[in-house]
């Protein structure tokens, strides 16, 4: 038998099959999926160090906050002890006038007088005529008129004031950047999820992992657009 008499092996499937090549992913979905992820990547990157720029920002405000609230305080309590020394003395003077009164000595009394400080100084006379030993509606001391108002009782009491507005404010910028790190937090999570979907094989897991992240990103997002920002 010559080889022309071999018949001819028949195509690989089986006589009349046609064998197709195995049918490719289009390079279009592969290219958006990875163009997708890059973006929800890059951008996501940039808004995390943002939060926590901005939670270093606020942490930094809260401290300052507290430290004046702190100053604040102390000018208070100085003021306050300022204060307190002057009305010791000028209620001791008033008792030695008193004394000098009840005594008699007009002398003594005029002395003492003339030597008030203020502002007994100014609030004396107004209690004088009042005549407090025959107007029953008259204050019984000086301390108690109006004009008897010592600056550095004003003073402490406006520095309490802005303690506790200091105070008030630490914990508003403390609460913010609890707020900027929990955002920083939320992003860190967006960036795994863009990161996996590169890992995964299934073409919809990989635009799950891309959807899920988008979606968390825009959540985020919209919150970060109404909290405050420290420039």
């Amino acid at each position: 038998m010559t080889s022309a008499d071999v018949p001819a092996e028949p195509p690989a499937g089986g006589p009349g099959v046609t064998v197709d090549a195995p049918a490719e992913k289009p390079a279009s979905t592969t290219d958006w999926r990875e163009f997708a992820a890059v973006v929800l990547l890059a951008v996501t990157a940039i808004v995390t160090a943002w939060t926590g720029f901005q939670a270093s920002k606020w942490g930094g405000a809260m401290s300052i906050s507290f430290s004046q609230a702190s100053t604040a305080r102390i000018e208070a309590s100085r003021l306050e002890g300022v204060a307190n020394r002057k009305v010791d003395v000028q209620v001791s003077l008033f008792g030695q006038w008193l004394a000098a009164y009840q005594a008699d000595d007009e002398q003594l009394a005029d002395f003492l007088v003339a030597r008030f400080p203020e502002p007994l100084a100014t609030a004396f006379p107004v209690w004088v005529e009042s005549r407090p030993l025959k107007n029953p509606d008259a204050p019984s001391t000086p301390f108690e008129m109006e004009e008897f108002a010592i600056p550095e009782l004003a003073a402490a009491a406006a520095a309490d004031e802005r303690a506790d507005a200091k105070y008030d404010e630490a914990l508003r910028n403390n609460q913010r950047g609890d707020n900027y790190t929990v955002l920083t937090v939320a992003f860190a999570t967006i960036l795994f999820f863009g990161a996996m979907s590169g890992r995964m094989r299934n073409p919809r897991s990989q635009w799950g992992f891309i959807i899920v992240g988008a979606i968390g990103f825009v959540i985020c997002s919209g919150l970060l657009i109404f909290y405050p920002k420290l420039v």
